[in-house]
């Protein structure tokens, strides 16, 4: 494939602001009359307080299809040597005697501090399994074979430090305070069976400040997570959760996270236009530029009186799309600001937590379109990767991974 020439030189200073001030002109700004219905289904949404629990048991492990929290922390260990199967089991029998505890609101066992547990805030604590697991288990061949290393994509600058790991641990809360005693909590039990290889906390807007339903912006601006599947639905179903492959893995899924940094300080310098050209999509209400509404459909067949796409062939939402519901990915991403440079330049982007029944079949062939051709690739870079199995759940009195180790 052709490299695209439409670099962020051409979007500030070429024909492409042009194309897009044109394809501007062509959409009608008009979705005013849509907010007072968004308000009032916003106002009779009821919002969580801090004793709000989530359901532990079930079919499916809560952190995914649950509406996404405040606070997330993603922490990925690798197993020690001599860890095998048994001690795994064992490890994962008091991971989720912790998380049983916790996210119900008490104390885990043997806690010292009770009563930090006593708002959980919609706390979940979700378990992945990686590569390295099945290998030091010996068992290899119950590896669901999309779970494993992505290839190296041009656009990628990956670091150590945020990729890999063996076992995941993934807590999500609307109070920042739950989820720092429940993370400390269930690292002490599972640094006996391994180290800690990363540890990436992320945030959104909380519940008071915007209804958890509606899509949040990132730190660039942009509505996020526009085209993503619903829970509770059919599509949602055949495109998150496992019903083939190894017997143990049905009901999981699996959980591709990315670490994306941003290029904040020369987005800085890109007019609306041109940002806007970028994504496809309008900056003030995320319509697509083609579109009146969030959630219209873009027709990327429009064209502007100068019989150019209106949404540009290396637009991010041109080469994100896609078609079938049951291919696409469900996004849960965070944003993630640590700190500033002695110069004052801000390390920010983006958690992106992608769960799909199959990575092979549904992450992959976007992210290769994406790293082909995505415009917004000028002010995002990969910085860290990993794949994770992400176990079914479990009924009362079971634990997390029993279906594999037990």
């Amino acid at each position: 494939m052709r490299e695209p020439r439409l670099t962020r030189r051409h979007l500030l200073t070429g024909g492409a602001v042009t194309a897009a001030a044109g394809a501007l002109a062509a959409c009608s700004a008009g979705t005013a009359a849509d907010a007072p219905s968004a308000r009032a289904s916003a106002a009779e949404t009821r919002i969580p307080t801090g004793t709000t629990v989530e359901p532990f048991h079930g079919e499916h492990q809560a952190g995914v299809a649950t509406l996404p929290q405040t606070y997330a922390a993603f922490v990925a260990f690798d197993l020690k040597r001599g860890v095998d199967r048994e001690a795994m089991g064992r490890m994962m029998r008091l991971l989720t005697d912790d998380a049983r505890r916790l996210t119900a609101g008490n104390g885990a066992l043997a806690d010292t501090e009770p009563h930090l547990a006593e708002f959980p805030a919609r706390l979940t604590i979700t378990f992945g399994f990686g590569p390295g697991l099945f290998e030091k288990a010996g068992l290899e061949k119950q590896r669901p074979p999309s779970v494993k290393q992505l290839p190296k994509f041009p656009i990628d600058r990956l670091e150590d430090r945020w990729s890999g790991g063996d076992l995941l641990i993934q807590i999500c809360s609307d109070d920042a305070v739950t989820l720092a005693h429940a993370l400390r909590m269930t690292v002490k039990d599972a640094r006996s069976f391994g180290t800690v290889r990363w540890i990436q906390r992320g945030f959104r807007r909380p519940p008071h400040v915007q209804e958890p339903s509606l899509t949040q912006r990132n730190l660039m601006g942009q509505l996020d997570g526009t085209v993503n599947p619903r829970p509770g639905t059919p599509e949602f179903d055949k495109a998150v959760w496992v019903s083939d492959g190894p017997e143990w893995f049905r009901g999981g899924t699996t959980l591709v996270l990315r670490r994306i940094r941003m290029e904040l300080e020369t987005w800085d310098k890109v007019d609306p236009v041109a940002r806007e050209f970028t994504i496809g999509r309008r900056l003030s209400d995320g319509a697509p530029l083609t579109g009146n509404a969030e959630h219209d459909e873009p027709d990327f067949d429009k064209k502007t009186p100068a019989g150019l796409p209106v949404i540009g062939e290396y637009a991010h939402i041109r080469r994100a799309h896609v078609a079938d519901p049951a291919m696409r990915i469900f996004r849960r991403t965070y944003n993630y600001d640590d700190g500033l440079s002695a110069d004052g330049v801000a390390d920010s982007g983006l958690l992106f937590a992608s769960y799909q029944a199959d990575v092979e079949r549904q992450f992959l062939p976007i992210q290769r379109r994406l790293a082909e051709g995505d415009l917004l690739n000028d002010w995002t870079t990969p910085i860290g990767s990993a794949v994770f199995a992400i176990p079914p759940g479990c009924r009362e009195g079971g634990w997390i991974g029993e279906t594999l180790l037990g």
